[in-house]
C-alpha cells in the first residue's frame, strides 16, 4: 500500500480532505511563547502538556508521520437570528465531532494497521494536546490564517481536524507555504473583543474560549462584545474572504454528522433550565462539556446586551432572574458576580 492508497481510504471513509506530513509541528516555539504569555487563560492542561504538543513521541513512541484529515461543516457569511436568542458556533450545531470524526479515524487506523502490522498508529481528535492546525498545514491540507484557523484552498475554514500519528514512513505531501491572508485584516477588525493579532489569538479575550472553557466570571469589559453568542463564536470565519460564497463552496460536501440541527437557544428558556434540561439539550453535542453555571452566566450577559441594545420589553423578566440569583442560597460566586455586573449595566 502506498501513500495514494492511504489517501483513497481516507476519502472512502468520508473525510473531506487528507494530507500526510511530518509528525513534528512547524512552529512549536510559538505555542510555548503563547503559553508563557498566559494567553491560554484557565486552560491549565495546555500548560501542563506543552511538551506533548511539541513532541509527538510522547503520544506515540517512534511517530514520524501525521496523517491529517478534516470534516467540513456548513458555514455562511451571515444569518438571521431570532429575538432574545443565543447562537452556538456552527461546528457544534450537528453531532459531536469528538465522537464521530474520531470513530472514522479509528477505523482508518485499523485498516492501515492490517496493511502495516509492524507499524503503530494513534488517532487523535482533541483527545491529546497536539497542534493540529500546524500539523495539517505541514501536511498540505491547508494554510493557517491570521485568525489561527486552517484555511483549505478554495473551501475555506469551516472544518474540524483529526490527526493519525504513525511510525510508518509514508511519502509526504507538499506543504502550502504561501501566506493565505496577505494584507487582509478583516478577522482582526471584526473581533468585538480584540482577541486577534496576526497569527495569534489571546484566549482570555476570545468569545469562544470565554463562553465554552472559562469557568470564572467573565470580565465586565468583555460583556458587550459577546453579542448574541451563547456558546462559541464564528465572527472571524464569517468575515474571512476565503469563506465568502463561491461556486466551489456551494458545492462543497459536508460531513453527515456535522450537518446542523439547531442554530441556538432561546435565552429565557436557558435561564429556566435545570441541570437535567442542560444535559438533554446538549446530548450528543460537542457542547455537552459546557457547564450549567457557564450557560446561565452567558445567557444573563446576552440578555443584558439585548436590553442595552433597546429591547426594554424583556428587562422586567431579566431583573426577576437577577433577583432570584441574588436571593438564592445556592447560587455560585460566578453567577453572583455576573449579576452584579449586569445590574450596573442596566442602571
Amino acid at each position: 500500500m502506498n501513500s495514494e492508497q492511504v489517501r483513497a481510504i481516507a476519502l472512502e471513509l468520508g473525510f473531506g480532505s487528507v494530507g500526510i506530513g511530518p509528525s513534528i509541528p512547524k512552529r512549536p516555539e510559538a505555542h510555548h511563547a503563547w503559553i508563557e504569555a498566559g494567553c491560554h487563560g484557565e486552560m491549565a492542561w495546555m500548560e501542563s502538556h506543552r511538551d506533548v504538543a511539541a513532541d509527538p513521541d510522547l503520544v506515540l513512541p517512534g511517530a514520524i508521520r501525521a496523517i491529517c484529515v478534516l470534516d467540513r461543516y456548513p458555514g455562511s457569511a451571515s444569518e438571521d437570528v431570532p429575538p432574545r436568542f443565543g447562537r452556538v458556533a456552527r461546528y457544534a450545531r450537528g453531532q459531536d465531532y469528538h465522537v464521530h470524526t474520531l470513530k472514522r479515524l479509528q477505523q482508518f487506523a485499523e485498516r492501515l494497521s492490517s496493511a502495516f502490522p509492524d507499524g503503530a498508529f494513534r488517532a487523535c481528535v482533541d483527545t491529546v494536546p497536539l497542534l493540529e492546525r500546524d500539523l495539517a498545514s505541514g501536511a498540505g491540507v491547508g494554510r493557517v490564517g491570521k485568525h489561527t484557523l486552517l484555511i483549505e484552498p478554495k473551501r475555506g475554514s469551516w472544518a474540524v481536524l483529526g490527526v493519525l500519528l504513525t511510525t510508518v514512513p509514508f511519502e509526504m505531501d507538499a506543504t502550502l507555504n504561501e501566506d493565505p491572508c496577505g494584507t487582509c485584516t478583516r478577522c482582526i477588525e471584526a473581533c468585538p473583543t480584540d482577541a486577534i493579532e496576526p497569527w495569534k489569538v489571546d484566549a482570555r479575550r476570545c468569545i469562544s474560549y470565554l463562553t465554552l472553557e472559562h469557568r470564572s466570571a467573565i470580565p465586565a469589559g468583555l460583556h458587550e462584545g459577546l453579542g448574541d453568542w451563547l456558546a462559541g463564536c464564528d465572527i472571524c470565519q464569517e468575515v474571512c474572504p476565503h469563506n465568502q460564497p463561491t461556486t466551489a463552496r456551494a458545492n462543497t460536501p459536508h460531513a453527515e454528522s456535522l450537518k446542523p440541527g439547531r442554530q441556538g437557544f432561546d435565552l429565557l428558556e436557558v435561564l429556566g433550565w435545570t441541570e437535567e434540561d442542560r444535559r438533554v439539550a446538549f446530548q450528543g453535542s460537542a457542547l455537552k462539556r459546557v457547564k450549567y453555571d457557564a450557560l446561565k452566566r452567558n445567557a444573563l450577559i446576552l440578555l443584558t446586551n439585548k436590553v442595552c441594545q433597546g429591547d426594554l420589553e424583556v428587562k422586567p423578566t431579566l431583573l426577576e432572574h437577577l433577583q432570584d440569583i441574588e436571593q438564592s442560597a445556592n447560587a455560585s460566586e460566578v453567577l453572583r458576580e455576573t449579576v452584579r455586573v449586569c445590574r450596573l449595566r442596566l442602571e
